[in-house]
């Protein structure tokens, strides 16, 4: 099973637009905390460039990738 901390990391990954590696996203303080933390794991796990979101560094954009094919074959009819 996930762990709840996986899982909204996961969700984040699925926020990326993949087809412009010039667009990030910007986690704001209002957010959740748990999204927040997320992003925070993330970033201390080299996966985005900033605290707050940033962009996707080159292993993020691979993680991103797969969650995001995952996510599309899971959802597909």
């Amino acid at each position: 099973m996930l762990k709840q901390e996986l899982v909204d990391e996961l969700n984040i990954l699925l926020h990326y637009n993949l087809t412009t590696t010039l667009e990030g996203i910007k986690i704001h303080k209002s957010a959740d905390a748990s999204v927040i933390e997320a992003v925070e794991r993330m970033f201390d796990k080299g996966l985005v460039t900033r605290h707050d979101g940033g962009y996707l560094t080159d292993l993020g954009r691979a993680a991103a990738e797969h969650a995001q094919a995952c996510y599309t074959i899971l959802t597909s009819g």
